[in-house]
């Protein structure tokens, strides 16, 4: 039989953890983020009930070693697991606001793709991303656009293989959550979900369910990124010390625009939560680079943050009278920075600032015994080539690219070519039943600094241990972003 024909599995229900972690996590999106602001700190011991940190004490308390410890595993690590071989990857893609109606054609553009069904609330939305998908020479895709649950019709087809969320970050897990439990696998816009609870829910359906659940983390295949990760692991920075990453970019024209984002959804993050909302793009670069999950791990983060001024400047400056932004309170930190040790004593920093005025900047650095790279702009030092205390021309190390890069030179879309460079890769191994890149555990742990973070700023920079997602595995090498080309 056609491995391309076969039906969705049942859908197999998952134990929920306890604590008011279950309780949160089973409210609709509008009543699960309130809980967000409800977590308090009491010295050492941190109110993490709401934010889901899977174990609860008697009094609804959960201590920083209740935060680092596992769950029982209820599955099998789906860490070096293959996908199965199909000869033409079916997708399903929920959202298609900026971000998804412009990833769509990213989706078309790569071979042995098709998309076969679309959703999003706004009817116009749905049929504009259709017409899209026949322009491109593929059959009508079913359109989803009945309701906002509608997602769950589209989860639960027997003809989709993979689905793709592109939707505001209150509503990935539940999203993600329905496409495994519908046997899919799925891709997540970041962040992957908004509580460590959430985070260990996805771990284990994902273990559960045979289904891959990987955070769709573009900057992984940056050309730069994927450069400095190729020499890392050739040795040229020596022994890996330090690295840094960040999301600095001025979003407050688009957070008070109603038509860039659907509703102020955004925006409203930050009457919410204090630490790094979007840690994704500068931790999962770094993250390769010193192989975390595949040799060492992150153990601890603290985090500290300045005022939250930005926004409500902004508000005061531009915003009228009346307008229903003057509702909101802004605590979300105008600038966060957090430092994250690894296993092996390396150390990460983590910055977060999207509320004030300054160039855009994922920082991207990373230090060893041999010298250390930095980017915004990029530049390099290396021993013995570079001796004068100068930096040099990072151009020089080209012969160092990915073979994606080699492979696609001008790749089509948006951020550099790194969303087709991603689109392309993770379709290859779907399409070849290769090992994903990245996995649940990557995904779990790029995102881990959204809730940790929002503690520890709380608590004045208290160290917070971040849960090892893996259960064990992290000691175990393996391959990831830096791949060999496989034989088609």
């Amino acid at each position: 039989m056609n491995d391309d024909a076969r039906p969705a599995p049942e859908p197999q229900a998952l134990p929920p953890h306890s604590g008011a972690a279950d309780e949160a996590n089973r409210q609709d999106p509008s009543r699960r983020s309130v809980l967000w602001t409800t977590a308090g700190v009491a010295g050492a011991g941190l109110g993490l009930g709401a934010l889901g940190a899977g174990t609860a004490s008697a009094a609804g308390a959960v201590t920083p070693e209740a935060v680092a410890a596992a769950p029982a595993r209820q599955g099998r690590t789906m860490a070096g697991v293959p996908f199965e071989r199909r000869s033409v990857i079916r997708v399903g893609i929920i959202g298609l606001g900026n971000r998804g109606n412009s990833m769509i054609d990213l989706f078309l553009a790569v071979p042995g793709v098709r998309v076969v069904a679309v959703c999003d609330p706004v009817r116009e939305k749905a049929e504009k991303a259709a017409a899209k998908v026949t322009s491109a020479g593929q059959p009508a895709p079913a359109i989803y656009a009945k309701d906002e649950h509608d997602y769950e019709n589209l989860c639960r087809r027997g003809d989709i293989d993979f689905v793709y969320v592109v939707t505001p970050w209150e509503l990935h897990f539940p999203m993600a959550k329905a496409a495994m439990l519908n046997g899919k696998h799925v891709g997540v816009e970041c962040p992957i979900a908004m509580s460590l609870g959430e985070l260990w829910q996805l771990v284990d359906l994902s273990e559960r369910t045979r289904r891959h659940c990987m955070q769709l983390e573009n900057c992984c295949y940056g050309k730069n990124e994927t450069r400095v990760l190729r020499m890392a692991h050739a040795g040229l920075f020596g022994d890996l010390l330090h690295g840094a990453g960040a999301y600095n970019h001025d979003l407050r024209e688009l957070m008070f625009d109603p038509d860039y984002y659907e509703g102020p959804w955004r925006r409203l993050w930050h009457t919410r939560l204090r630490g790094d909302l979007y840690p994704n793009h500068g931790f999962g670069p770094v993250a390769n680079y010193m192989d975390l999950n595949r040799g060492d791990r992150a153990v601890s983060i603290t985090s500290i943050g300045t005022p939250a001024l930005g926004l409500a400047e902004y508000r005061k400056e531009h915003m009228p009278p009346g307008h229903p932004s003057w509702k909101e309170s802004y605590i979300g930190a105008d600038r966060t920075i957090s430092l994250v040790q690894t296993a092996k004593g390396r150390v990460i920093r983590l910055e977060h600032d999207v509320s004030t005025p300054h160039p855009y900047s994922r920082i991207n650095s990373l230090g060893g015994t041999r010298g250390v790279f930095e980017d915004y702009p990029s530049r390099i030092y290396l021993e013995p080539t570079n001796t004068n205390h100068r930096w040099d021309d990072f151009t020089k190390y080209a012969e160092w690219d990915h073979w994606l890069w080699k492979e696609h030179a001008n790749p089509p879309g948006g951020h550099g070519g790194m969303d087709y460079i991603m689109v392309f890769r993770l379709m290859q191994c779907m399409r070849l039943g290769l090992v994903p890149d990245f996995d649940v555990y990557d995904a779990a742990l790029w995102t881990a600094p959204v809730p940790l973070s929002h503690l520890s700023v709380k608590a004045k920079g208290v160290p917070l241990p971040i849960p090892d997602f893996t259960r064990g595995e992290w000691k175990r090498a393996r391959s990831g972003v830096d791949s060999e080309k496989p034989a088609e």
